[in-house]
């Protein structure tokens, strides 16, 4: 039976033991624990030691998780005991009971939904706040890549005093989802972390916003944010957990801090962000495999932006085939490395039989069909291509981030010659994304086709104020598409809008 160890907590000199030993933490987490043992006796709610640690000032749930956090790596992962939906009670100086095994883990991400606090002050809003995780665990069991735990298992663990690690071990699952609700006059705060079971470390955090008379568009905004969020994380962190190819835990957390960035890149600030982020990751452990991935996508997506040029996104590439070169690597990985290959240093061919190969490894993941349907436009075989993203698109239906994948659609329509059916996705993908270069590009090309020349003028003119080729001969140099009659059709219509040769 592993002991919880005792606490000798003096307020006035602020010093804390831990079995006899003089231990320092942080002055918020001092007075959070403070409390914590002052009312052992109970259950103490999130609302609570917000109210009591900040004296009423305006800050985050996560301010009071990132503390949690700190005493648990302090003091042991047992020692405070999550009460799902309501707080956290302090169980000190006794010993725990071994929790009985539950089922197996699945092949596959799995991941259970707690019940969310609510910290609006309003008990009348307890039903928005079920009803939100409810649509919360209805969006993401779409995701055929995920095992997901239903509502009713998790909502039985409210108001009880569980440790992490033996919820994920009871529901059998690897991860698990927490958050809170609160209010500020008319404004809703939503914050949700994503949790390794076992270990207690958060893999990813947001927080979404909005007034109270919009409840019903913030929880569609958050089950949509949250079902697209989820997968490149649990993937990141899956392959990291399965093949990790690195013991440095804070390389490891450079990347999980990189992966939102590198998957919702919108401006250049993005890319430079993340890719310092990740830079250093590799400085830490040279040989991590998921870090070198990341980086690889970082460029090859800002160049798909024309957030950089060809030139400056070619660095990678020495990088990509050392990704390539790691044995038995994770689908992910590999995925990434080869299509910025196929992306950026002609090797199509290659890319599109990689791609289908790791696709054939795991079926079930919208990034990796998305991918290898680029792939397969790539070699001009448009079917094939709609056939992968269409299979995306099943799996991930609330991707409030899917211009690629639109993009990717009204491409496959124009290598086919339909260009009246491209542009509405066209269309679509730079509404959603103003400046995708490669969404830009593609419309630019099926106006010209359909004879709207004032609206291909218009988006050449956008298309010249990226980082895009300025002659026929930088387009032929960079252009990762193989010769045939969607290449024609865009430099037919780059001649008639006055691109010089050379």
């Amino acid at each position: 039976m592993p002991l919880i160890p005792s606490l000798e907590i003096d307020p006035e000199a602020r010093d804390l033991r831990i079995n006899g030993e003089l231990v320092a933490i942080g002055a918020r987490a001092f007075d959070v624990l403070a409390h914590l043992d002052a009312h052992s006796d109970r259950v103490v709610s999130k609302a609570e030691l917000l109210e009591k640690v900040w004296g009423g000032l305006a800050v985050e749930e996560g301010n009071l998780t990132v503390q949690i956090s700190a005493l648990r790596k302090a003091i042991g992962t047992k020692a405070i005991a999550t009460v799902p939906g309501v707080g956290y009670k302090l169980a000190v100086g006794t010993t725990t009971e071994e929790p009985p095994k539950g089922p197996a883990l699945p092949d596959k991400p799995s991941l259970a939904v707690l019940p969310f606090a609510n910290l609006t002050g309003r008990a009348e809003q307890d039903y928005f706040v079920e009803g939100l995780v409810s649509e919360l665990i209805a969006a993401l069991s779409r995701i055929p890549a995920l095992f997901v735990i239903a509502g009713g298992s998790t909502f039985a663990l409210r108001g009880k005093s569980v440790d992490l690690s033996d919820v994920g071990r009871q529901l059998g699952v690897r991860y698990l989802l927490d958050g809170a609700i609160q209010q500020a006059g008319d404004q809703l705060r939503i914050t949700v972390h994503l949790i390794e079971a076992e270990t207690g470390r958060t893999i990813w955090t947001n927080r979404f916003s909005g007034a109270t008379q919009e409840v019903f568009d913030l929880q569609d905004r958050l089950t949509e944010a949250v079902a697209f969020a989820i997968e490149p994380n649990v993937l990141l962190a899956e392959s990291a957990r399965a093949e990790r190819k690195t013991s440095n835990l804070g390389a490891y957390d450079l990347c999980l801090r990189a992966a939102p960035l590198a998957y919702r890149m919108t401006k250049i600030e993005d890319f430079e962000k993340a890719r310092g982020l990740v830079e250093q990751a590799i400085a830490l452990d040279p040989d991590y495999t998921q870090a070198k991935a990341l980086l690889c996508r970082l460029y090859s997506w800002a160049c798909a932006g024309r957030f950089i040029s060809f030139d400056e996104a070619r660095v990678c590439v020495s990088i990509c085939e050392d990704v390539l070169d790691t044995p038995e690597v994770d689908p992910l990985s590999a995925t990434i490395a080869v299509h910025a290959l196929a992306f950026l240093d002609g090797q199509q061919r290659r890319g599109a039989s990689v791609s289908q190969r790791m696709v054939q490894r795991l079926p079930n993941s919208s990034l990796l069909l998305t991918s290898a349907g680029w792939m397969q436009i790539y070699v001009n075989d448009g079917d094939s291509a709609l056939g992968f993203f269409e299979r995306s698109v099943r799996l991930n239906p609330l991707d409030p981030f899917s211009h690629f994948t639109k993009a990717g659609i009204g491409t496959a329509h124009s290598i086919m010659g339909r260009h009246q059916e491209a542009i509405p996705w066209a269309e679509q993908a730079v509404v959603e994304l103003p400046g995708f270069g490669t969404a830009i590009q593609n419309l630019m090309v099926n106006y010209w086709h359909t004879g709207r020349e004032a609206d291909a003028r218009e988006m050449a003119r956008q298309l010249n104020a990226l980082a895009a080729p300025t002659t026929i001969a930088g387009y032929r140099k960079n252009i990762p598409y193989l010769p045939g009659r969607y290449l024609d059709d865009v430099f037919e219509a780059l001649r008639a809008l006055g691109l010089p040769e050379e």
